[in-house]
């Protein structure tokens, strides 16, 4: 296991979410690619908290990731309302990126799994023409039912990646990816979400001001109106109450005694 005192853990709305820069994530997987070490990464937005307040099986496999990053400026914001600092953002997308960029200068293997058979082609283009000497060893869509996980975890396993990115919607990937981590043996996996839509420029990225101002949500919207305009309204209210709760508890606990 990994080992978390070197660094602080800040908890909210009952998740741990690890002090890591962007920087110390790259270097802790690199360690682990040349340890030949298991490390899951797990990112949380504000999205994924709420889910999480209700939706047991989520929780418990977003906590089975040895490190938890903070997705989304709302995170960040809410942990320094709460007194619980972390250092930045650190966005899935992001962590691939540099991720791509680290295996591509050591000439790793990597694995792709998730999306459509033709978004999927078109991201592992993307990748091939962005990072060339990284070694493509296999990708899967992400549309398999439960009785298949076994096989595709199998198909994986006999690949030998030295990292995984699976861009499967919450909670499928979390629970894949915990699930099967001991026939995996890969020695990164990280849970991708949709960026593999992103490089295959089927959804197009916020702007970095957007990013700066915690609007990517926003973006989405604008993209995809009717599809998420409802979602993101009623997650977004619920996590700005949740979090308004546990700030007037904690501040509710500081108040000195009057006895």
């Amino acid at each position: 296991m990994w080992n978390h005192a070197a660094t602080q853990r800040a908890w909210l709305l009952g998740c741990p979410i690890d002090a890591w820069s962007m920087d110390e994530a790259v270097a802790l997987a690199e360690r682990a690619v040349l340890e030949r070490r298991r490390l899951l990464f797990g990112v949380v937005n504000a999205a994924k908290l709420v889910h999480m307040r209700r939706d047991a099986r989520l929780r418990a496999a977003v906590r089975a990731a040895h490190v938890i990053l903070a997705d989304g400026m709302a995170v960040v914001w809410a942990a320094r309302l709460l007194r619980r600092p972390l250092p930045e953002r650190v966005t899935g997308i992001d962590l691939m990126l540099r991720l791509l960029e680290r295996a591509s200068a050591r000439r790793w293997r990597v694995y792709l799994l998730g999306a459509t058979d033709d978004v999927l082609e078109r991201a592992a283009d993307r990748i091939a023409s962005d990072y060339p000497t990284v070694q493509l060893v296999g990708r899967r869509n992400g549309y398999f039912r439960p009785h298949d996980e076994a096989g595709v975890a199998a198909a994986i396993a006999a690949a030998r990646p030295d990292m995984l990115f699976a861009a499967m919607s919450s909670p499928k990937k979390e629970q894949f990816l915990a699930r099967w981590a001991d026939t995996l043996k890969v020695p990164v996996c990280h849970g991708v979400g949709g960026a593999f839509d992103v490089l295959a420029g089927k959804i197009r990225r916020a702007p970095a001001a957007w990013q700066r101002l915690g609007l990517e949500w926003l973006y989405r919207v604008c993209q995809e109106p009717r599809r998420l305009w409802r979602r993101y309204l009623v997650t977004n209210t619920l996590f700005a109450a949740l979090v308004l709760r546990e700030w007037v508890s904690v501040s509710g606990a500081e108040q000195p005694s009057r006895a």
